[in-house]
């Protein structure tokens, strides 16, 4: 049984920057209009880190075809100072955003910190958002851009022997469900193994098929969905709300495609490397804390890695969080870390 109430409270360096910030935007707001205004300062912000990071990268658009007719829009990024015939590692990156929130520009920033810390080639996946586009949609597109990364592995001088997936939030419970189902032999099973995953801030189980997660606590009241119910950046109401726009219909706890996190240690033994990014003040703490015990407890190598005090999404403020230079480092070490082959060790959070 688990207790990781050692976890809980807010930080100094949040609560110095929370009264600073403005109101937070009216629920009222039309779903077009908040989508809009969410975007616009998102992509506001990559461009302005873009300034001197684009001069270090070749950036190309794609649009990737989806098993439904459509397309997928997506963006590839190498270093420039990568030879052009050199294979290089590939980071497939899943955006954040409650699956409502997200594009291609909005990401930009991210993606290029990944392939110039890590010296790799990202993939940047704008997958199809709610409520317009609902479960599986989502799943579908990740599988989608996958399959078309290893149809274009030679064109594009990637190595197919190293290829991470990566996500935030929403795209980080993307990142994990199709990590393990491809684990499991449950999809693209003619495709060579994934090299790691990096999950930062995951959702790992839908929040009406949490039962097997609290069960796992000493108790249900110290659950962070208990103790950060009402977290600034996401609370329960909140996350609640973004996933019911996926419309699951009558969601299975045993359903591992929706609920990676309550795999079992069997089902989880021989998954590739592990990087966990969580935070303190988040309901989402505790499963991907609980996630990170299990895969190391099944021989899984796992680097978890938990910002004290901080709510779900915090990096979002750029510089305004000093933690926000140590979470972009969990990424791009995190990374280095994987393509090393690094063995198992016991359970251990850094903070």
């Amino acid at each position: 049984m688990c207790d990781f109430s050692c976890y809980d409270g807010v930080s100094p360096e949040w609560l110095a920057l929370e009264v600073s910030l403005p109101p937070a935007p009216v629920p009222e707001l039309p779903i077009p209009e908040m989508k809009r205004l969410a975007n616009r300062e998102r992509e506001a912000i990559a461009r302005t880190s873009m300034i001197k990071l684009a001069l270090r990268l070749q950036i190309q658009d794609h649009s990737i075809p989806s098993r439904d007719g459509s397309t997928i829009p997506a963006r590839s990024y190498r270093p420039v100072n990568a030879p052009d015939d050199v294979l290089l590692p590939l980071y497939i990156h899943f955006q954040g955003g409650g699956f409502m929130f997200g594009t291609l520009d909005a990401e930009d920033a991210i993606c290029a910190r990944i392939a110039i810390g890590s010296n790799v080639a990202v993939l940047n996946v704008d997958y199809r958002h709610t409520p317009e586009f609902t479960y599986p949609t989502q799943w579908n597109d990740a599988q989608d851009a996958f399959e078309w990364a290893h149809d274009n592995m030679n064109k594009m001088f990637w190595d197919p022997s190293k290829v991470i997936i990566g996500g935030i939030s929403a795209g980080a419970w993307v990142a994990a469900s199709f990590t393990l189902q491809k684990h499991l032999n449950r999809t693209t099973e003619r495709r060579s193994p994934i090299a790691g995953q990096v999950l930062m801030i995951p959702c790992l189980a839908h929040v009406d098929c949490y039962e097997p997660q609290l069960r796992k606590m000493e108790n249900e009241s110290i659950s962070s969905y208990k103790t950060n119910l009402s977290a600034p950046m996401l609370s329960v109401e909140e996350l609640r709300w973004f996933t019911s726009l996926l419309k699951i219909e009558n969601p299975d706890v045993n359903d591992l495609k929706i609920n990676p996190g309550n795999a079992s240690p069997e089902q989880v033994k021989g998954m590739p490397p592990t990087v966990l990014g969580v935070v303190g003040l988040d309901p989402l703490r505790d499963e991907a804390l609980l996630y990170g015990k299990m895969l190391s407890e099944a021989g899984v190598p796992t680097d978890v890695n938990l910002f004290l005090g901080l709510p779900h999404g915090f990096r979002s403020h750029e510089e305004k969080i000093p933690a926000s230079e140590r979470w972009d480092k969990v990424i791009e070490d995190g990374v280095g870390w994987i393509l090393s082959r690094p063995l198992c060790s016991e359970f251990h959070v850094k903070t």
